[in-house]
């Protein structure tokens, strides 16, 4: 591979990455297509059951551009599909175009792909490389390959603490604590539009009574999610308030609920609860789930293995020296860390995943 061959692929990633928040369940994807060293098509999967990348490429190209096809090189950050969806195979359109080379960051891990695609263009003879800037594609589509590996949702936990490490204090049965700012509530914002669910227990919707919307950011709102075990949350919650569809998992259903944009999913509590989550989040093909609840909760997902990412938001300047300890996070590798008007986010990967 050449430098050429990597600036290409850097380009097609970061196309790939404008379609964050709106292709799920399907991955994000970004095509270039090259010939004498000259970008004459490009696209990305803008939405989920709209054109492919590859499809979004070829049709940019200028009509008087269209001869240069059978002499380009198609850049793609994953490899084409080779069935039928709600859009026809890529791979046979590639074919279709006498596209003589395709670059491939890296394999499709849906078993109805799986080196289905690669392997249908060699056939026609097109020259198929693999790997080049395959593990940036990975970790961009991390939600997409746990999803299909592990078969369960990406996880991210997230929570905010004071600089001496506590996440609530609690005084009257209400919340005392405000950690974050005007500015990291907005990225909170945009990190709920780019996850499919956001999950919280029993305590945090009894206390905080949170919308777990995105109305400080431009974006799809993600399915909320709540655990109800006995059935004791009001019918007069945000959760419960028809804006967006809410899923409560429980023991038992509630009439009096049912017809508000709410489902009741029964679980057996004498089993492990987050497994049957999982099971039931992948079954509806939720692939990325991101966590906002108490402690008590947050720390079933670590202690169970259950998580991927997590997103601490620490406020310097902020001690309370007692209250509600943060969850304690163990095996874990800091890959990133930004400011937000002050607060200090770290995000962090767990050191098992796969991805």
């Amino acid at each position: 591979m050449t430098t050429d061959d990597k600036l290409f692929m850097a380009r097609a990633l970061q196309l790939a990455r404008c379609g964050m928040g709106s292709t799920s369940p399907n991955p994000l994807v970004g095509a270039v297509i090259v010939c004498g060293g000259r970008i004459i098509g490009e696209g990305y999967h803008i939405r989920a059951g709209e054109p492919h990348a590859e499809v979004n490429a070829v049709n940019s190209v200028k009509q008087c551009d269209l001869p240069l096809l059978e002499h380009s090189t198609m850049y793609v950050t994953l490899e084409p599909c080779s069935h039928y969806g709600k859009t026809p195979p890529c791979c046979d359109l590639i074919v279709a175009c006498k596209i003589p080379r395709v670059v491939i960051a890296t394999t499709d891990s849906n078993l109805l792909v799986n080196g289905g695609g690669i392997e249908r263009m060699r056939v026609a003879g097109v020259d198929v490389s693999v790997g080049l800037l395959g593990e940036e594609s990975r970790r961009l589509n991390g939600a997409f390959f746990t999803f299909h590996q592990q078969k369960r949702p990406c996880v991210t936990l997230k929570w905010a603490q004071t600089s001496d490490g506590f996440i609530g204090h609690v005084r009257n049965g209400a919340p005392a604590l405000a950690v974050s700012n005007k500015v990291s509530r907005a990225a909170v914002h945009k990190l709920r539009s780019m996850h499919d669910a956001i999950l919280v227990g029993t305590r945090t919707a009894l206390l905080d009574n949170p919308s777990l919307d995105v109305r400080c950011w431009a974006g799809r709102p993600p399915l909320r999610l709540v655990i109800d075990r006995e059935g004791v949350l009001p019918e007069g919650l945000k959760l419960f308030d028809g804006s967006s569809p809410t899923v409560v998992f429980t023991a038992k259903t509630r009439e009096g609920l049912l017809g508000k944009n709410v489902e009741h999913i029964v679980l057996d509590f004498s089993k492990g609860v987050l497994p049957q989550i999982m099971e039931y989040l992948h079954a509806r093909k939720i692939n990325s789930l991101l966590v906002e609840g108490g402690a008590v909760l947050l720390q079933s997902f670590i202690d169970a293995g259950l998580w991927d990412l997590v997103r601490v938001e620490t406020n310097p300047g902020l001690a309370v020296g007692a209250g509600v300890k943060a969850p304690c996070l163990s095996g874990a590798v800091k890959t990133e860390e930004k400011r937000y008007g002050g607060n200090v986010v770290s995000v962090f990967r767990n050191a098992n995943s796969k991805n």
